[in-house]
């Protein structure tokens, strides 16, 4: 199972616009230079935010993006959804249908497979988890683990790049 990089990308990005000043929107510009990757790419996965109603647009000169709810209520499997898709990560192709036992009759095409079953439970266990890290966990959580300096200076960087 690999996400990818899209998600990492989002989620550091969204933690960017936790402290932007209310009515400065951030540009998709600033937040690609910050991270080093094309703005056309970032805007791929900053339309998938906003269709997810993670973000919201401002449009403008001074326009651009900026947290659509509060951070206590967007939560990392919200992200990884809206950027991956809703899609299960185990795709179950019913393998035991083609086998000795459905050929004989001995097994029903319509009972569940248990390797399936487990697979999914597994997934909502790790959705329930991602579910209850949220940004507002995640931008306490940077505050423990980061030099302050590295944080201020962050936050200078998008506060200056709205102004």
């Amino acid at each position: 199972m690999q996400y990818s990089i899209g998600v990492e990308y989002a989620l550091h990005c969204l933690v960017y616009l936790i402290d932007i000043p209310e009515g400065s929107p951030t540009g998709i510009k600033e937040l690609s230079f910050y991270q080093g990757i094309s703005d056309t790419y970032l805007s791929k996965i900053f339309t998938k935010l906003s269709k997810a109603g993670i973000v919201s647009s401002v449009p403008g000169v001074k326009g651009g993006y900026k947290l659509a709810k509060s951070p206590e209520e967007i939560s990392f499997w919200d992200v990884i959804e809206a950027v991956e898709g809703p899609k299960p990560i185990f795709q179950c192709k019913n393998i035991k249908d083609n086998g000795y036992l459905y050929r004989e009759k001995i097994c029903s095409p319509s009972a569940s497979c248990t390797i399936n079953l487990v697979m999914l439970s597994a997934e909502e266990k790790m959705r329930d988890f991602l579910r209850s890290r949220t940004l507002a966990w995640l931008n306490d959580e940077l505050d423990g683990v980061l030099p302050k300096q590295i944080r201020e200076d962050t936050r200078k960087y998008f506060s200056k790049s709205n102004i």
